[in-house]
C-alpha cells in the first residue's frame, strides 16, 4: 500500500453513503499530490481536501510515458444505474491500496441538478466513494459557476448586438464599435481582428475600410429565429424551459422567445472537456457558433467579440481538481458535459496530466456516460480523435437486475419497489438479457481494446445467476468478467477485477479503429453509428435534412458525430429493451457545437434542462449546525 492509502473498516450492512463519507477523515490534499510526484508549484490548494493541478504541471511532464489507459462505460442501463461511478472507484481503491499500483482515477463534476433533483450525487457509492463527497457533489471549486456565467454572458452579448444594429446605420455602429481616442485615431481591439480575417479584410487601420467593407465588419445582421445559444443554471427548473425575454420598455419590443438549459449542457462544457491546451479552449470558444446571419453565414462568439473574456472567465475551470477516495487513492474531476446532445466524458487534460504523473506500469481509469453504445462510442471516435491517446482496456459494468429487465422483466421505475423478480432467482430472465450485453461487449472490442465485464454484485444475486452473466460475458468475447463487491467492501472487493485489468492491458497489440473516418459525409457517419446500435437503415426528417445541408454547404461536415439517443435502449425507443434490431433510427434535427467540435443529430426530443419530482432529494439535505456538517447527501 502506499503511504497515503489507508484501510477501511466496513459495516453492514452498509451504512448511507454520507454516512461513510463522513466517517472518513480526509488526507490534506497536499499529501496526495506529494504522493502522485507533484510539487507544490503544480497545484493551488482551494481549502484542505482540493486542489488545483496547473498545466504547467503537464508541459514539465512532457516527456514522461504514459500509464495505461482505462475506461469504463456499462450495459444500456436501468432508471437505477448500474454502478459505473462505484465500479471506476472500486478499482481504483483495489488497484491504489491493494496492487501497489499507481493509479489516477478521472471523473466528470457532476451537476446540482441531479444532486437536488433525482439521482443524487455521483461520488461513487458505498465504501468505493469520493470525498468530501458534499465537496464533490456541490460547488467544488467553482468551474461548473464559471461555464455559468461565460455562456449568459454570450447569451446577453448576441441579444445587445441585435438590439443595437437595430437602430443604428452602419456608419453609426462602426463609430461606436471603433471610437476615435483623443487624438481623433481609431484603432481595432485583438478579437475584431479575427472577424477581418474571417472577411477576407487584412487591413489593420480602421480608417482604411471601404464603405462596403464598414458594413459586412460592422452588421452581424443576426437572424434572430436562428439564434441557438440560450441562457443556463445549474437547478433542475422545468419552468424556464421556455420562455419570453425582451419585454421591458427599454428594448423597445425586441421580444424573442428562447428558454435556459442547465448548466452541463452549455457548449463551453463540452468545449472544456475537449481542449488540449489553454490557447486550443481559446480558439475553441471564439469558433462557438451562436447562429446565422440573415445571407445564411455562421456567427461566432469572436464575430461578437466576446472570445476572450470568455476566456478570462474559464481560465482557472482548465485547470482539474485534485480530490481523493476513501481508501486515498487520487482522483482528478474535471468537466461534466451532458452524455446526449455532448460527448459525457470527463476532460483531456485531466487524463493527459494524470497518465504522465502514474507512468509506465500505472492506471488512469475514466468513466464514459450511460452505456456504451453511448458514451465509450463518444469517448472513441470524439475524445480519443482530439487527445490522440488510445486505451488499452474498456470495462462494461452489468448487473444482474439490469440483464433481467432486459430479459422480459417488469418495468424498473425510480423510487418505486422493485418487482419481486428482481430479488429472486431467476436464470432464464438472466440469460434472455445478456443479448444486451453481448452486443456491448462486441461492439466496443471492434475498437481494438480488450473487455473486461465487471458484474456489480447485490446481495439478492444468486450465485448461479452471477455465474450465467459471467458465461454469457466470455462467450460473447470478453476477455475476462469478474464479480465484484467493492460497494460493500471497497478496494477489496475489486482486486480481482483490478488483476484482469492489468493482464488485459498488457495484452493488447491493436491500433484504435475509430467507427468511421472523419473524410465521409455527415449521413454516413449517422448510419455507421445507426448500424452499430442494431439499426437497418436511418430516416431524415425535412429539418434534418435541411440542418445537414447547411452544415455541409458552411464546411463542417469533417466533424464526429455526437449523436443524442435515449440511454435506455440501443434504439430510439426506451421500451426496446435487449438487443433489438431492423428499426429505423429517426433523426428528428441536426445541431452542431461548432466550438467543442462536433455535430450532434437529435433522435427523438432530448430534454436539456431537467424538472423537479414531487419529491426532490432536497427533502433530505440539510446541515447539522452544530458540526457543520452536510447530513442525507446521496
Amino acid at each position: 500500500m502506499g503511504k497515503t492509502t489507508r484501510k477501511l473498516e466496513v459495516a453492514s450492512p452498509v451504512p448511507a453513503d454520507i454516512d461513510i463519507a463522513n466517517s472518513v477523515e480526509p488526507l490534506h490534499i497536499s499529501e496526495i499530490a506529494q504522493e502522485l510526484g507533484l510539487g507544490a508549484k503544480h497545484y493551488d490548494l482551494y481549502g484542505k481536501y482540493k486542489a488545483k493541478v496547473l498545466l504547467s504541471a503537464l508541459d514539465e511532464l512532457g516527456e514522461a510515458q504514459d500509464g495505461y489507459y482505462v475506461v469504463v462505460g456499462g450495459i444500456t442501463p436501468t432508471p437505477l444505474g448500474e454502478g459505473k461511478s462505484t465500479t471506476t472507484v472500486g478499482l481504483c481503491q483495489a488497484l491504489g491500496a491493494f496492487l501497489d499500483k499507481k493509479v489516477v482515477t478521472c471523473l466528470r463534476q457532476p451537476s446540482q441538478g441531479p444532486t437536488f433533483g433525482i439521482k443524487g450525487g455521483a461520488a461513487g457509492g458505498g465504501y468505493s466513494q469520493v470525498i468530501p463527497m458534499d465537496e464533490f457533489n456541490l460547488h467544488l471549486t467553482g468551474d461548473i459557476h464559471a461555464i455559468t456565467a461565460a455562456n449568459n454572458l454570450l447569451a446577453a452579448a448576441i441579444d445587445t448586438r441585435v438590439f443595437h444594429e437595430s437602430s443604428q446605420s452602419d456608419k453609426a455602429l462602426f463609430n461606436r464599435l471603433c471610437p476615435p481616442n483623443k487624438e481623433g485615431k481609431r484603432k481595432f481591439s485583438d478579437v475584431m481582428f479575427r472577424r477581418l480575417r474571417k472577411l477576407g479584410i487584412d487591413k489593420t487601420n480602421p480608417e482604411d475600410l471601404t464603405p462596403e467593407e464598414v458594413s459586412k465588419f460592422a452588421r452581424l445582421d443576426i437572424d434572430p429565429a436562428s439564434i441557438t445559444w440560450r441562457r443556463v443554471m445549474d437547478v433542475n427548473d422545468r419552468f424556464l424551459r421556455k420562455i419570453t425575454i425582451g419585454q421591458g420598455p427599454e428594448e423597445k419590443g425586441m421580444v424573442r422567445e428562447t428558454g435556459f438549459d442547465i448548466s452541463v449542457a452549455s457548449e463551453i462544457m463540452a468545449v472544456l472537456a475537449l481542449t488540449t491546451s489553454l490557447t486550443d479552449m481559446r480558439e475553441r470558444l471564439g469558433k462557438m457558433v451562436v447562429g446565422n446571419s440573415k445571407a445564411g453565414d455562421p456567427v461566432t462568439a469572436d464575430d461578437l467579440g466576446v472570445g476572450g473574456a470568455l476566456t478570462v472567465l474559464m481560465k482557472d475551470a482548465i485547470n482539474p481538481t485534485l480530490m481523493q477516495t476513501l481508501e486515498g487513492t487520487p482522483v482528478l474531476v474535471h468537466a461534466g458535459p451532458f452524455a446526449n446532445i455532448a460527448h459525457g466524458n470527463s476532460s483531456i487534460v485531466a487524463d493527459k496530466i494524470a497518465l504522465k504523473l502514474v507512468g509506465p506500469g500505472g492506471f488512469v481509469v475514466t468513466e464514459a456516460g450511460f452505456g456504451s453504445d453511448i458514451g465509450t462510442e463518444k469517448f472513441m471516435n470524439i475524445k480519443c480523435r482530439y487527445s490522440g491517446l488510445k486505451p488499452q482496456c474498456a470495462i462494461i459494468v452489468a448487473t444482474v437486475r439490469a440483464l433481467k429487465m432486459h430479459g422480459g422483466g417488469p418495468e424498473v421505475v425510480a423510487g418505486r419497489a422493485l418487482d419481486s423478480a428482481y430479488v429472486n432467482e431467476n436464470i432464464s430472465l438472466v440469460e434472455a438479457g445478456c443479448v444486451n450485453l453481448a452486443r456491448h461487449i462486441s461492439n466496443t472490442k471492434a475498437y481494438g481494446v480488450n473487455v473486461v465485464v465487471a458484474v456489480n454484485m447485490f446481495s439478492t444475486d444468486t450465485e448461479a445467476e452471477l455465474n450465467a452473466v459471467r458465461n454469457a460475458s466470455l462467450a460473447a468475447g470478453a476477455f475476462d468478467a469478474i464479480i465484484c463487491s467493492h460497494h460493500a467492501h471497497g478496494g477489496k472487493g475489486a482486486v480481482d477485477l483490478g488483476v484482469a485489468v492489468q493482464k488485459a492491458c498488457e495484452n493488447v497489440s491493436q491500433p484504435l479503429q475509430f467507427l468511421y473516418p472523419l473524410d465521409i459525409g455527415i449521413k454516413d457517419k449517422i448510419e455507421a453509428i445507426a448500424k452499430s446500435y442494431g439499426a437497418n437503415g436511418v430516416e431524415y426528417s425535412e429539418q434534418a435534412e435541411k440542418q445537414i445541408e447547411m452544415y455541409s454547404k458552411q464546411g463542417f461536415s469533417n466533424l464526429p458525430i455526437c449523436m443524442a439517443k435515449t440511454q435506455y435502449s440501443f434504439s430510439h425507443d426506451a421500451k426496446a429493451k435487449g438487443a433489438p434490431g431492423g428499426f429505423i433510427l429517426p433523426i428528428r434535427d441536426v445541431r452542431a457545437s461548432i466550438g467543442a467540435g462536433f455535430i450532434y443529430p437529435l433522435v427523438g426530443t432530448m430534454s436539456t434542462m431537467p424538472g423537479l419530482p414531487t419529491r426532490p432529494c432536497f427533502y433530505e439535505i440539510d446541515l447539522d449546525t452544530k458540526t457543520g456538517r452536510v447530513i442525507g447527501l446521496s
